[in-house]
């Protein structure tokens, strides 16, 4: 496996009480499974008093099976942070995206040829049950999708808008223009090349850290975070020490405190080992 390594960027971090993690392309390997390495790993922090949870670009349904395969106690996000749950479900708080902003995301995605998906009433809505990412998805989150004729209905309580499409040049253009026509209405980016999430203004990763921080009784900056993609980096932000993932943007590399090795060399675990035990508080 590829050794961890440092990168400079700010002071290191004072003792960390709670970690907190992406999963798709951290946490879980590229075939988008959490690996041994990675349980084994959850287990030693919980042994070690720090406390552990995720934030994910996925719905909270998409979660439910992690919470007992990694032991949760802690409130955990879905669709990057605009939801925020405990455990046995129950939700802390949630943000849905904007009616309006809504309907311009929709009506950009087709005109862009991504396939749109609406995430609402605790259901994946889709119109295209053979769309190019469906059988992806449906894997990563453990359940079908429920074929509609039109997304339309959903449009005034969607927790996150997808728009699916393997043309990954076209959808950033998508991104580009949404995010200008959204202005602060709305948060366009994407969570992997092929998806593009619109969520609400603040349910982003970074306003995540700050929220499950303040349920637990901690300050952000004994939280430390790991992640890969863009959407990640506002907790990078946000926290005491933040950590890339070796397969990340090299924007998030930047922005980080240390980077480990890859997701497909359990680069999660080693950073757990190497950057969060030592520096752990344990938390009563």
């Amino acid at each position: 496996m590829a050794a961890a390594e440092l990168t400079p960027a700010r002071p290191a971090a004072g003792r960390i009480a709670l970690l907190i993690s992406d999963v798709d392309g951290t946490l879980a390997d590229p075939d988008k499974v959490v690996t041994p390495a990675s349980v084994a790993a959850v287990a030693r922090l919980r042994d070690a008093g720090i406390g552990f949870s995720i934030v994910s670009s996925r719905p909270p349904r998409g979660l439910s099976g992690l919470i007992g395969q990694l032991g949760l106690t802690v409130p955990l996000g879905g669709f990057n942070g605009g939801t925020i749950f405990r455990p046995d479900m129950s939700v802390v708080s949630a943000l849905t995206v904007p009616e309006a902003a809504a309907r311009l995301a929709l009506e950009t995605l087709r005109r862009f040829g991504a396939d749109p998906w609406v995430f609402a009433d605790n259901q994946w809505i889709a119109t295209d049950p053979d769309g190019e990412y469906v059988p992806l998805e449906r894997r990563t989150v453990g359940f079908d999708p429920t074929i509609v004729a039109d997304l339309d209905p959903y449009l005034d309580r969607a927790g996150k808008i997808v728009g699916a499409s393997g043309d990954f040049d076209r959808l950033a253009r998508c991104e580009a223009e949404l995010q200008g026509l959204l202005g602060g209405s709305a948060i366009a980016g994407r969570s992997q090349r092929y998806y593009l999430d619109i969520n609400h203004p603040e349910a982003d990763k970074g306003h995540a850290v700050g929220r499950i921080a303040a349920a637990v009784g901690l300050d952000p900056s004994e939280v430390a975070v790991i992640g890969d993609a863009a959407n990640d980096m506002p907790m990078f932000r946000a926290a005491g020490l933040s950590i890339a993932m070796g397969n990340a943007i090299d924007e998030a590399k930047a922005l980080a405190d240390v980077v480990t090795a890859s997701n497909a060399e359990d680069g999660f675990a080693q950073a757990v080992d190497r950057f969060v035990l030592p520096r752990g508080r344990r938390v009563e």
